[in-house]
């Protein structure tokens, strides 16, 4: 009788055993890092979303203006005006952090397991983690607006038509008589083998390697404030509304954004393009040709969106 007793304990405690461990994996699996758009702007204003559609405010602890979204090594960074770098390992959560400058930060981007922040006076400050921020010099006094690494090349580009290029971020190349223009450049996106450079008067300059650059023709004389890459197109947004296509990043072709506002950062992730502008304007579409309105639940100037996987 103990005998029986005892085989009954036995696996009565295999089978609460059995149990827990299967509670666990199923916990784990739903602690995994989900996808999620993030955009910001004016007034410290941060915006996130699954899936580009239902938007929630978040708390930034800022009223700057937020320039610019990158993700990496498990980490969201914003950047914007004062110096203000802002972290998150979720989107919900934000942590200021100190950037050892006070210098307005337009964009931020993540490659090469580093991160970038470029801004005013020619400003350049390079993170591992997006906590502790290094200073570099840049060669530069011309504020800086666009940034992104591709090719093992690091690519900025800015006031006066100016492109400068790394490959350890430490010291820098002038490239802007190779941009052939004046005008300001704001944005550069790297795609498919190809630095994409976004500016004003309807300005697209190509380059395979960052240092010889090519005009393409546009379309259009309407500032191109933003860019990206994805689904094996380059797309690119700007004022009254305008949304440039490319296979190819030569040939671009008019799209129809059903907004007359001001579009000023586009990005793509999980199947989805996201663009923003004025007045909290936010666009999705999952072809970039047909584009459908969200709402925002802001009115505030919304300047970049960024993915996280």
């Amino acid at each position: 009788m103990n005998k029986i007793l005892y085989i009954i304990l036995i696996s009565l405690f295999s089978l609460t055993v059995i149990s827990c461990s299967e509670d666990k994996e199923e916990s784990s699996s739903t602690t995994t890092s989900s996808p999620l758009f993030v955009a910001v702007g004016e007034n410290g204003t941060i915006l996130t979303s699954s899936d580009g559609t239902t938007w929630t405010s978040r708390t930034s602890g800022t009223t700057e203006y937020l320039r610019g979204g990158a993700y990496g090594n498990s980490t969201l960074v914003v950047v914007g005006f004062s110096g203000t770098i802002l972290t998150s390992s979720d989107g919900v959560t934000w942590t200021s952090r100190t950037s050892g400058t006070s210098d307005n930060l337009s964009n931020v981007t993540y490659g090469n397991s580093t991160f970038m922040a470029i801004g005013n006076s020619g400003t350049i400050l390079t993170s591992s983690d997006g906590i502790s921020w290094t200073s570099k010099t840049s060669g530069t006094t011309k504020g800086l607006w666009g940034v992104t690494y591709g090719n093992s090349t690091w690519v900025t580009n800015g006031d006066n038509g100016s492109i400068y290029t790394s490959s350890d971020t430490n010291s820098w190349d002038n490239r802007t008589s190779a941009s052939g223009t004046t005008v300001e450049l704001n944005e550069v996106i790297y795609g498919n083998s190809t630095f994409v450079a976004f500016g004003y008067s309807g300005t697209i300059l190509t380059s395979s390697d960052g240092t010889t650059w090519t005009s393409r023709t546009s379309g259009t004389s309407y500032v191109l404030p933003g860019g990206t890459y994805g689904n094996s197109i380059f797309v690119s947004v700007g004022d009254i509304g305008t949304i440039l296509t490319s296979l190819d990043a030569t040939t671009w072709t008019s799209r129809t954004s059903g907004t007359s506002n001001k579009l000023r950062g586009v990005t793509y992730g999980n199947s989805t393009f996201v663009a923003v502008g004025v007045s909290g304007t936010i666009s999705t579409s999952s072809d970039a040709i047909t584009w459908t309105s969200r709402t925002s639940g802001t009115s505030e100037r919304l300047r970049r969106v960024t993915y996280k996987e």
